[in-house]
């Protein structure tokens, strides 16, 4: 029974220390199920975003940032979110409609997620759990959260740090190096 107990710990700390933003069950913004593993190799940019929200501009930084370094292996997975102050209440169909018409947005978007908090998405504990070197409670829209090209999160970067940022896009290009 011991050595029973002891096999089931070591496959089970196994798969958790294998886990990855590959590893999670997401909607697209049509509703169809999917997960990221299609970005293996690449550098994620995962961004809580809003539709109602002081920082909605920076959809636009965030597609020529897109634009600019898709070449080279970029890719930027918006997450819609409406627990900050209610700023993202439409539905998806809304949502993906006003991205596309008021910004061209062309990365990737998601259904609307919880990135805190009771419900929490698997995909956000990984990325902000007591384990993950990008911790900490989301504190508001617009956060941004590298991942590099193994699917570990890296790097964070709160609302006020701007798409077109000096120390967001250093921080792109190193980890596109690597």
């Amino acid at each position: 029974m011991k050595t029973l107990t002891i096999v089931f710990a070591m496959v089970t700390s196994s798969i958790l220390s294998a886990s990855s933003v590959y590893d999670h069950k997401v909607l697209d913004i049509d509703g169809n199920a999917t997960t990221l593993k299609e970005y293996k190799g690449k550098v994620v940019l995962i961004v809580n975003v809003a539709s109602k929200c002081g920082f909605t501009r920076q959809y636009k930084g965030l597609e020529e940032l897109y634009s600019k370094y898709k070449e080279q292996g970029l890719v930027i997975c918006g997450f819609p979110c409406n627990q900050f102050g209610g700023q993202e209440p439409g539905s998806e169909k809304e949502i993906k409609e006003f991205c596309s018409t008021k910004f061209g947005v062309t990365f990737p978007m998601y259904s609307k997620i919880k990135v805190k908090g009771e419900g929490i998405h698997p995909l956000y504990e990984l990325l902000t759990g007591k384990n993950s070197p990008t911790k900490g409670s989301v504190k508001w829209n617009f956060t941004k959260i590298l991942v590099n090209k193994t699917g570990n999160p890296i790097d964070r970067f709160g609302s006020l740090t701007s798409p077109s940022s000096s120390k967001l896009r250093k921080a792109i290009k190193k980890a596109l190096e690597e």
